[in-house]
């Protein structure tokens, strides 16, 4: 299947910026040229992107997808401590059932606000993983590790075997990590196991990390260092891709720590406002070199999952906090919500920015909307003023998940009825 995305404002992502009008030619999972169509190329298909913005995908790089189930649910709680201590007891009584159910809802609401890849770390992850090959989406689907390593073992090799089936069906578009949940709930011998296996296995460590200051502070006290230098210390960061949700909390001396680390943070602002953990001087972790992603976290603790707001606010809050005085630019907020983020995976081969050769993962941002009228600065325009409802069109590996607006590969309705019912049973248990 050949598809041509014509006459758009292409935003490649290739060079900071960059934007032209140009053609997008995609043969079958690949891009095939960005730029002026070559005539050699005759498409099945065409689409007019004369009135959108074409550009690659989103990347929601640490997501909890099913905590939708929790959405507007013991909110407004005084720290993250003790929102979590109302949602872990509700989470002990999910079944495989309600995660399949809540991982299609997430995933309609990631469709919709343009993202094609996320990275999840939550339970019965092979619920997950047949939703996303349900709905074509890409993803780095976390093996979750919580308390004892006892506790998790026996379990954590079967969740890999069962996920080996969907990884072989997913055609390059699930691959499986692991996370050891935070310092807090996973002692050390947990840590050391999951550093163990994804060296092994080339995978990545997804964590969180630094999220509060009381994670610090406890830390500092049980073991007289910071979580950073704790995590170093019993050797489960050295050697192997770690992915290290949050961040609020670190030190000048741990950002020089990291720089020597294969390793990405995932900022998260909209969670870390609303559980008042902090603000994260993302714009100081840039300018250091560091490779920041950007994230949702679950959407009991944002309350959704659109990347597109979540850009808007850590543009915002890159220019009110900047400890160094170097303040986020649209171009910096767009690079982490798509190249970095792909980069925070190990996909910046694949995807990230428009490319020949690259998988075509794109979507379109319809501009014809009062609100991004003049376009006087596309980069601007994307960060500053565009809504997830301006996102037209998605595709993933050159498939089409969304077209003006309607899903292609899920139900909509019937995800939101199965939800609330799922979530009704849920209640009563």
């Amino acid at each position: 299947m050949k598809l041509l995305i014509s006459n758009a404002l292409i935003v490649p992502m290739t060079e900071q910026g960059l934007s032209f009008h140009g053609d997008i030619g995609i043969d079958g999972k690949h891009i095939a040229f960005v730029g002026s169509n070559d005539t050699s190329f005759i498409p099945d298909r065409i689409i007019d992107g004369s009135s959108y913005i074409a550009m690659p995908a989103l990347v929601n790089a640490h997501t909890h997808l099913s905590m939708g189930l929790m959405r507007n649910y013991k909110d407004d709680l005084p720290t993250l401590q003790a929102w979590l201590a109302e949602i872990f007891p509700i989470e002990n009584k999910l079944s495989e059932k309600d995660i399949l159910l809540a991982s299609r809802l997430g995933l309609v609401e990631l469709i919709q606000s343009g993202v094609t890849t996320f990275a999840d770390m939550y339970f019965h992850p092979q619920a997950t993983a047949e939703a996303v090959l349900e709905a074509g989406l890409r993803a780095s689907i976390s093996m979750t590790l919580f308390g004892s390593l006892e506790e998790n073992k026996h379990s954590f090799f079967e969740r890999e075997k069962l996920l080996g089936p969907y990884v072989d069906r997913s055609e390059g578009r699930i691959q499986i990590d692991c996370a050891p949940h935070a310092i807090y709930t996973c002692p050390k011998e947990t840590y050391q196991f999951a550093h163990s296996w994804a060296k092994d296995h080339q995978a990545v460590l997804h964590t969180h990390l630094s999220e509060t200051q009381m994670e610090v502070r406890e830390c500092v006290r049980e073991t007289g260092k910071t979580p950073l230098e704790y995590l170093l210390d019993i050797g489960s960061l050295q050697d192997v891709k770690s992915l290290l949700a949050h961040c609020v909390h670190l030190t000048d001396s741990e950002v020089g720590l990291l720089r020597s680390l294969d390793c990405s943070i995932v900022h998260n602002p909209s969670s870390n406002c609303k559980l008042s953990s902090g603000i994260a001087p993302v714009s100081t972790y840039v300018q250091s070199g560091l490779n920041v992603a950007l994230g949702t976290d679950g959407a009991s603790s944002n309350n959704n999952l659109n990347m597109v707001e979540e850009m808007h606010i850590a543009s915002l809050l890159g220019k009110v906090y900047t400890p160094t005085g170097h303040k986020l630019h649209p171009y910096d907020v767009l690079d982490m919500a798509t190249k970095a983020g792909a980069k925070a995976l190990g996909l910046d081969g694949k995807i990230g920015q428009l490319k020949a050769g690259m998988e075509a993962d794109i979507i379109l941002v319809d501009v014809h909307k009062s609100h991004l009228t003049p376009l006087n600065d596309p980069f601007s325009a994307l960060v500053y003023a565009t809504q997830a409802s301006d996102v037209d069109t998605v595709l993933c590996q050159g498939r089409v998940l969304m077209q003006g607006r309607n899903l292609m590969t899920l139900d909509h309705d019937q995800v939101i009825r199965d939800v609330q019912e799922s979530w009704a049973e849920v209640q009563q248990r």
